[in-house]
């Protein structure tokens, strides 16, 4: 049970724990930094008018590069968290 809450996934994609982790935090903040911005956005239109747009490319594009390079990239998952 535990190795599958805490282990499994991070291996899956070839990554530690902590690994897995770092990179979790840094890709959901990211997200966080983006939506706070289209929040703003919507009540300064002028404000931050590329911003979750670019986010998104940007992490699209760390996935599918990450898959690319992966050793076994047919079962790499669709999504990567």
């Amino acid at each position: 049970m535990l190795g599958r809450l805490f282990v499994d996934h991070p291996r899956s994609l070839g990554m530690s724990w902590f690994g897995h982790a770092v990179g979790a935090v840094k890709i959901g903040g990211e997200m966080l930094a983006a939506g706070v911005a289209c929040m703003v956005h919507a009540i300064v239109p002028g404000l931050f008018t590329q911003t979750a747009g670019r986010t998104v490319e940007r992490l699209h594009q760390h996935m599918v590069q990450r898959r690319a390079g992966a050793a076994n990239p047919e079962s790499w998952p669709d999504y990567e968290i």
